[in-house]
């Protein structure tokens, strides 16, 4: 069973990645916040060890869905990773 962690877990972020990084089924999205103000230690995972195991999220109708996109853009989010958040990793979870 997928257990989706909301809020990108704030504010234990710093275990939700953890707990993330260790059980296969954990995952996290990355809603409730702009990502502008996104720590670098969670840029810094979604880059690598659990670039599979983040979800875009917006949290409409505070984040609207476009605000959010243009605030990810200006991340330094490596080119592979951005479709497997926006798109290919909930694609995955939810077996679409």
């Amino acid at each position: 069973m997928p257990i989706i962690m909301p809020h990108a877990s704030f504010p234990w972020q710093e275990e939700a990645l953890a707990v993330a990084q260790h059980k296969p089924n954990v995952y996290f999205d990355l809603s409730d916040w702009s990502p502008k103000y996104f720590p670098p230690i969670l840029v810094r995972y979604t880059n690598s060890i659990l670039r599979h195991k983040v979800l875009f999220g917006s949290d409409w109708p505070v984040i609207t869905p476009d605000r959010w996109l243009k605030d990810f853009e200006g991340l330094e989010i490596k080119p592979e990773v951005r479709p497997l958040v926006l798109n290919e990793n909930a694609r995955k979870i939810l077996d679409l």
